[in-house]
Parts: structure tokens; sequence; C-alpha cells
């Protein structure tokens, strides 16, 4: 990799000559390194390779493929485009071609959405693998035809949330296809984090006892990851297998590229950024007429469709509008088959440009592109390679990948640093495996699946007494009866249907259209009042919904959607109580103890506050809307302050004789940045997270700081910033410290969702007491 700063008349790197250009760096092309197929490979097999075009192996394709055929699970950690869907699907044409022990063989394809299985079963058709029946099963199969998928299916692709509440809880129905089951692929396994991410564990937990009480202890998991920090660790929690092999794409070809870091411009007077959108329209505007097939990626449905109506129309104000026509949107919210022709128009090469969220992020086949534009930093490092890599996948052009910065403070801090974006380590994807709300609801789907506690892999899949806790728990709830074969469902209904794979537990608070019905989203109800009350204004991918009624007794919130000039800013009184302290330690080079552990976190809303979209400041006085306090349980990491109140022998300022205000305003301030810089030391977002800077509590015995995970039990994010802190804290204090503002802005201290609604707040503090943490320095500055 070498980095200039100029573009030499390539014409994909037209953009390096400008001053919004924070980085450019022109990567080479990596060769190829080949394999030759195994050399036992069935004729049959071999056929249908050849007739693909596959004569031989990417070497990491060799290395994965022996592994899973000696029966050894593997994850797959690389780029997209590498070649990582042939290490599972020749095994899979191999034993569904070839019975064992006299029974056939079957295979299961998990993706987490319809539409990747979807492009994952076109792509098994076309092999014309006469043997291999691959049928999808999902929530879009006609009833008429599911009997048939159970008959007749020897490789099934489905999501976890049909697996979950359509496979396991009749499985005696599936006995024929679970009992030979030998392989299963969990696609893009990456995904699966946080909340998600630890409910799927525990549905592949719930499959591996239900494939035990069945006889099948000998399957097989292939995880196909995109490049994280800790693949092996997070294929093992997620699957509860104790021995998982990792196998990178060495070997994979990949073309050559341009990598742009583009920060719209300041304005120093107003002290603003030009639009990181309108820079985005003019970069993919510019490319589609130079004929450069680009994709841009925006971070809502609402970015999707001004991207590229804007994009129309300066195309169409230049008088070119047959190539207007050939530019096109793709989002959720668009039929299945809009997506699909959509897809299908750019595989064949009829679209020229598109703009998509994070839908067209996993692996579905869209053809070659040369030009991946991001628009502002998608949260993980995992994610944005992810959307570049969707550009230039043949090695027989040069590509260009493009990250347009956004006014916050992560992407301002990397286009500060752009070098240290591109040098730093992908992140860790996190997923709890102790988070009782998540464990509870799958124990009583299992209980009633099969008796737990019959099945020998039980204390294996849910050790250290996670399984007998929580079947007291719902012995306790009437919900299951242990008997002398184990503890089963004795509740109505079927536990299964009722669970939600994307939020912690059934108390939660449901966001519903009121003019289509539809259900948007959830919210646990320990933080529904402060997010979904009356007057509030609820984002859904990027639209704007005002709330209209928020009824806490039947867990319905009740939106509409409107185009508003401001979003709102809950004014909140906020509480905290440590229940348990899990672990603590000293930080390096300090006396202080950092902990982490288990709170109650008790929120009571005062009111809410308008805020301008634009130029973040209030628009009128506070609305009061007082409501009564909602508690719920999660993990927090927590330190008290380093630095003591300001005395009489330290700077104050008049206004603030006693220095309270800027003891408090720097805490504060810290918190924000603290929060803010989380995601780069865990797999997070800043709205998974929430904050209390406190001038005294008992904790302390003084002031400091709670960062505490904003999920109901919590999934591991703040255990990841304990065990990272110190270079989550020097980061943090970098960013301020590189911050060109004097007093705090949206880049660097101020929060979007600050419950304080951003008052008091000292930037010059929060450094102050960062580095005192660090032990880089001590004491108050002038």
């Amino acid at each position: 990799m070498t980095t200039t700063s100029r573009a030499g008349g390539d014409p994909l790197a037209a953009f390096a000559d400008d001053p919004r250009v924070m980085l450019h760096v022109r990567e080479r092309a990596r060769r190829r390194a080949k394999a030759p197929l195994p050399r036992d490979v069935s004729s049959g097999v071999q056929a249908v390779l050849e007739r693909g075009g596959i004569v031989d192996l990417h070497r990491f394709q060799a290395e994965a493929i022996e592994l899973v055929r000696g029966g050894r699970s593997v994850v797959l950690a690389g780029g997209t485009g590498a070649g990582k869907s042939l290490c599972y699907q020749l095994p899979i044409l191999e034993l569904l071609e070839q019975p064992r022990d006299g029974r056939k063989q079957t295979a299961l394809y998990l993706a987490p959405t319809k539409s990747l299985a979807q492009d994952q079963a076109r792509r098994l058709r076309e092999l014309g693998a006469a043997w291999a029946q691959p049928m999808l099963y999902d929530g879009d199969t006609p009833r008429q035809q599911r009997a048939q998928v159970r008959r007749r299916a020897n490789l099934l692709l489905t999501n976890p949330d049909m697996l979950s509440a359509g496979i396991l809880p009749t499985h005696d129905e599936w006995a024929t296809f679970l009992r030979g089951l030998a392989l299963v692929v969990v696609d893009e396994s990456h995904v699966y984090r946080g909340v998600f991410g630890s409910h799927v564990a525990q549905v592949l937990r719930r499959l591996r006892r239900v494939l035990a009480a069945h006889g099948n202890t000998g399957c097989t998991f292939v995880l196909s990851s995109a490049t994280i920090g800790n693949p092996v660790a997070h294929a093992e929690r997620l699957t509860g297998l104790e021995q998982v092999t990792a196998v990178g794409d060495r070997g994979a070809p990949r073309s050559a590229r341009d990598v742009v870091l583009w920060n719209p411009e300041l304005d120093e007077e107003t002290g603003e950024r030009d639009s990181a959108l309108g820079d985005a329209v003019r970069i993919y505007a510019e490319l589609v007429e130079r004929g450069v097939p680009t994709i841009v990626f925006a971070r809502s449905r609402r970015q999707c469709e001004l991207v590229h109506r804007f994009t129309r129309e300066r195309l169409e104000s230049r008088g070119l509008g047959e190539l207007a026509d050939r530019i096109a949107p793709y989002r959720a919210g668009y039929t299945p088959q809009e997506r699909r022709e959509t897809e299908r128009a750019l595989a064949r090469g009829e679209l020229v440009g598109v703009v998509a969220t994070s839908a067209l992020e996993l692996g579905i086949d869209i053809g070659s592109l040369r030009a991946s534009v991001v628009l502002t930093y998608p949260g993980t490092m995992t994610s944005l390679l992810q959307r570049w890599g969707r550009a230039a996948r043949s090695v027989d052009v040069r590509g260009l990948c493009v990250l347009v910065g956004g006014d916050d403070a992560l992407d301002q801090y990397f286009m500060r640093n752009p070098q240290e974006l591109l040098e730093r380590p992908v992140e860790d994807a996190v997923v709890s495996l102790a988070n009782e709300r998540i464990i509870v609801p799958h124990v009583a789907a299992a209980a009633a699946e099969v008796a737990v506690g019959s099945v020998a892999i039980d204390d294996e899949l849910w050790p250290d007494g996670r399984w007998q806790r929580a079947v007291d728990a719902l012995v306790a709830q009437g919900a299951v009866r242990v008997t002398p074969k184990g503890a089963v469902f004795v509740a109505r209904g079927r536990p299964a249907g009722g669970l939600s794979l994307r939020s912690t537990g059934r108390g939660d608070v449901s966001i519903v259209d009121a003019d289509s019905g539809v259900v948007l989203g959830s919210v646990e109800v320990g933080r529904a009042a402060t997010t979904v009350h009356a007057g509030a204004v609820y984002l859904h991918r990027g639209d704007s919904f005002l709330v209209e009624h928020l009824d806490v007794e039947h867990l319905v919130a009740t939106v509409r959607a409107r185009t508003l000039p401001y979003y709102t800013l809950p004014k909140v009184d906020t509480d905290i109580e440590v229940v348990e302290v899990l672990h603590e330690r000293r930080l390096e080079g300090s006396e202080l103890v950092l902990r982490h552990g288990r709170v109650v976190v008790t929120d009571q809303l005062l009111g809410y506050q308008r805020m301008d979209v634009t130029t973040h400041r209030q628009l009128g006085p506070l609305v009061e809307e007082v409501l009564p306090p909602l508690a719920f349980e999660t993990e927090a990491v927590w330190c008290a302050t380093p630095l003591d109140p300001p005395g009489p022998a330290d700077p104050v300022d008049a206004a603030d004789p006693t220095g309270e205000t800027r003891f408090l305003g720097s805490l504060h301030a810290a918190e924000h940045a603290l929060i803010a810089m989380l995601p780069l030391v865990a797999t997070c977002d800043r709205w998974d997270i929430g904050g209390l800077s406190i001038n005294w509590h008992d904790a302390f015995e003084g002031g400091g700081i709670f960062i505490y995970d904003g999920h109901p039990g919590g999934v591991g994010i703040t255990e990841a910033g304990f065990a990272r802190f110190e270079s989550w804290a020097s980061a943090t204090l970098g960013m301020l410290e590189g911050c060109p503002c004097e007093d705090g802005c949206p880049a660097c201290v101020q929060s979007p969702k600050c419950g304080n609604l951003n008052e008091p707040l000292d930037k010059q503090g929060a450094i102050d007491v960062l580095a005192a943490a660090l032990g880089e320095r001590g004491g108050w500055s002038s």
C-alpha cells in the first residue's frame, strides 16, 4: 500500500486533487494463489463444477474444503467476493450425493435475510446438480407447499426466525431431515451480534439439542463471516461448539483500488460543514456521468431516497435524462419483486448506479460495480469494508472506494486521523451468553421441544447452572414443570411463537404506524417513556414519525409519518443503583479502579425539547411531559473522577466561583465523548449506549461516570469497554484534543440524545479528566 496526494490521471481518482480529500491511498491488486480440486471428488460433482467454470480452487478454498470434508467446523473470515460460498457448496454437493450409514444426508443454510437465502437458492439451482433439492422455507412459503418442503428438501434454506418459530417447535415433522443433517451453514455470521446475535446463539443451541434428541451428534457447522476481530471466539459463542477453525481468504484475488476519505468543507465563520449528503450526490453524479458503475450506501431509507432524487435532478439538469433512468434506489420497504428486479438489472449491467441501505451490504449477487461511495461512517470497520468490497470484484478493473465524512464525533475523528482508520483492526463481534432476559424465553422454547435436562449436551450448551436458573424462573411463573424426564413446558401456546429475536424479553412496546397498522419496531418498556412518549419524534430507518400516544399498559406506541424540521430530546432524570460488581481492575498508569457490573437504571421523563435538524439549536421552550419513573437492569462500566472539584487554587470562571458547574460539565462532556467513541472498541452504535455523569454517588464516594448498556440485561458492550478502556479513553482524548472547536460541538462533546439537553458541558475540563485518568497529567488547566 502506498499513500499519494495526486491521482496521476486515473479517471477513478479524479477527486484526489480536491482539498476535501483527507487521504488518497492506492492499493495494489492481490494475485490469486491456486490449488487443485480434491483428487477424490466424484465425477458427478466435478461435472457440475466444470459446467460452472470451476476447474481449480483458491488456496484458502482448498484448505477450508479439506477441513469440512473431515468433519471439522470452520469459520470463513474474509471480504466480499472472495469465493467463500464454494467452501460449503462443494461439501454440500458431495454429502447430498452420498448416503451415510445407509441414510440420505441433508444440509441446512441459514441467512439473516430472506433475500440472501433466495439469492443463494438461485445460485445452487444454477449449479444444476440433479440430486440436490434446494428449497426455501420462510414466512413467504405458501402453507400448502410447506408439507412438500418437509418431505422433499435435502437442502433447506431459511433464516433464524423461521428456524426458531417454524421448524424447531415442530421438529418431529422434520425428523427425517434432522436425522440426516450433516452440515449447517451460517452465512453472514458477523451480522449476529448484540441483541440479535445473542438470540441467534440461543436458537443454534436449541437446534443442536434437537439434533441430539434425534440421535444426530455428528453435524458440522460452517460459518461465513466478514472480517471481524474475533472470528473463532464469535463462532464458538454463537454455536456453543468448543473447537472451530478459522480460515481466512488467503489466496483470493483482489483488484487494485483507490481509497478516498472525503470531508465536506468547513465554513470557518459559522463552524458548520457542507452537507455530507450533498457532497455524496455530486460524487455519485460525476461517477455515473463518466460511465463508472457505482453503488452509494446511505444510512437510512430517507437518505437513500434523497440521494437518488437529487442525483436524478442533477443529471436531468445537465441534459442526461437517459442516464438518470439508469440509476435506482434499493432499500427495505420496497416489495420483494421490486428489489429482485433491481438486483437483476444491476447484474445484467442495465443500471449504472444504485443507492442502497445496508440491505445490499450482504452477499447478494449484483454484478460488477466499479465504485462504492459510503455516506458517513457506518459504525464499524467490518461494515465499511463490506460496503467498499462491493466495488471492483473483478480483478480486471481498478476500483474506487470513498467514505464521505459526517459531522459527528467518530466521523470527524477519522477525517482528522485518516491513516488510523485504514490501519485500525476490525472490531470484535459481541454477543451475550449471560443475559437472562434472552436465555429464559429460549429455555422455555427448548422445554416445549425436548425436556430440558434430558439431553446430554444441555450442561455444555448452558454451563454454570444457566439452564437450571432459567428453569427455576419458569417454574415460578407456572410455565414449566419439573418431571422425572426433565423440565417440560406446561403453559398454553408455543413459547417460540412469541419470541422476538431482535429485542430483550417479551415486555416490549410495539411502535405502530397509525396509518398502515404496520409495526415499525419495538422498544423495551423500561426505555419507552424516554423514547416514544407523546410528542417525541421517532426515527425509523431515517424516516420521521411523530408519536401520538404511548400506552404502557397495553405495550403500544402509536405514531404517524411526518416531515418535520426538528427532532426531540427528552429531559430525563436518571439514577443508577449498583447491584453487583462483576469485574474490577486498576487502570494502567493510574490509581483509579475501573469496575464493570450489573446496575439498575431508573429514568423519569420531565419533558422534551424540540431541536432544529440542521442547526441542532433549540426551538422554543421545554415542553413539560412528566411520566412515572421506569427502571431496567443492565450492565455498566464505571469509574470515579481522577480530579477533585476545582478548589481555591484552581482557575475558575467568575460566573462559576465554586467551580461546581465546571466540575459537572467536565464529567458530562467526558461521558458524551466516551459514548461517541465506544464503537471503536465494541461493535455497537452510540444509540445502544447510555451514560450518567454525577458529582456525587455512593459508588464513588464522590463524582464519577457510568456508561451503561441500553439493552435490558446487557449484551456485552460495556464488558468490551471495560477490557479495552485504556485504548478507548486514549482515542476519546485524542478526538477531543483534535477537534478545532473551542467550547464543544456536535463533532466532539454535544450528543444528539442527551437527557440533559447538552447542559452543562466543558470540553477543556473533559480533556483534563481523561488525561488524568490515563495518568498523562493531573490538575485542572486554565
